[in-house]
């Protein structure tokens, strides 16, 4: 049996704020005992740039790569030279993830997993054993949000836009019937909402010449990096909800209701050297023979079987409303 070393964090879910101690357990298992130089553990956060080789020019993308941004870099010696013995061993540790001796203005982005933009932060455990044998190693991801105290009151009032998609709105070509018969689809979206709360709305298609195959919400992100003097921005898709499938009964009112999900969205970052923004796309697809011959491809892409009205979507962090920890405490039978 090898030696096998694991990282096991406090808390299921892995999400700590920056004031508060990442603790956990690093754990050891061996056949019989080893020798060691030390334990040490290293907590790292950086913002990783990229841009691709579609969002750029042919100068740009050689460099590919733009320089980390380095939000944290700590090292703690968990455990001077000594022995491990055989067996399972679990050896604690906690680690202040902001250091408050230290100058706090550095700011702690929340964790993001985008396409070209991708803010991580990493557990990395060492044992170092010297020359003569490799070094054990376990790394795992935890995720932080932003402190309590930078966090907005509850409650977020969403602010809803009301929108209209017709043919005279859109900006790339319909096809012909659609475009001398028409079609008018109404509804309101929130265009800033919290990331507890699902993104909600409301929409009613009031005619249309051609019946509806779908209709979609898109989630999209746009992320940008500063590149040299040049800024790169690339816009993607996170997720899409698909809220009717079929022709729709005319003046019908269809909820919008769309659940964010966690590690793919953030709050809305504006820094210098990058920014995360956010948009959401309403998709009608309408029947046609057309679009019988090419089915869904990319959703991006305007189709001539498609309409679609973009709006942009500011996300916050709020504190948690009383009624949510209460339902919360509930589920896990901390109250009688």
């Amino acid at each position: 049996m090898s030696t096998k070393i694991d990282l096991s964090l406090s808390r299921p879910n892995r999400i700590y704020r920056p004031s508060e101690p990442l603790e956990g357990k690093i754990l050891v298992k061996s056949a019989s005992s080893i020798s060691h130089y030390g334990i040490r553990m290293a907590i790292n956060g950086s913002v990783n740039l990229q841009v691709r080789g579609g969002s750029a020019g042919v100068i740009e993308s050689f460099y590919g790569v733009v320089k980390p941004i380095t939000i944290l870099s700590r090292t703690l010696e968990i455990r001077p030279s000594g022995k491990i013995v055989s067996g399972t061993t679990e050896i604690p540790f906690s680690i202040t993830l902001r250091n408050p001796k230290e100058d706090n203005s550095e700011r702690f982005y929340e964790t993001f997993h985008g396409t070209n933009i991708s803010i991580q932060y990493l557990a990395t455990v060492d044992i170092m054993r010297g020359y003569l044998h490799k070094s054990l190693s376990a790394t795992v991801e935890f995720i932080v949000e932003s402190d309590k105290a930078d966090l907005l009151n509850p409650p977020i009032s969403p602010e809803m836009v009301i929108f209209y998609i017709t043919q005279d709105t859109q900006r790339y070509p319909i096809l012909p019937e659609l475009k001398s018969g028409g079609f008018r689809i109404t509804g309101r979206i929130s265009t800033q909402c919290s990331m507890l709360e699902p993104l909600s709305g409301e929409l009613t298609v009031e005619a249309s010449v051609l019946p509806i195959c779908s209709i979609d919400i898109h989630l999209l992100r746009v992320e940008s990096v500063l590149l040299g003097e040049k800024i790169i921005t690339e816009t993607s898709l996170i997720q899409t909800t698909q809220i009717a499938d079929g022709d729709v009964c005319r003046n019908m009112t269809l909820p919008i209701y769309v659940v964010l999900p966690r590690l793919l969205t953030c709050p809305t970052v504006l820094a210098g050297p990058f920014s995360i923004e956010f948009k959401v796309a309403i998709v009608i697809f309408f029947q046609s023979e057309l679009s019988r011959l090419h089915p869904k491809s990319d959703p991006l892409t305007p189709r001539l079987w498609m309409a679609m009205e973009t709006l942009p979507l500011e996300l916050v962090r709020a504190r948690e409303r009383r009624s949510q920890l209460v339902n919360c405490a509930d589920r896990v039978g901390l109250l009688s």
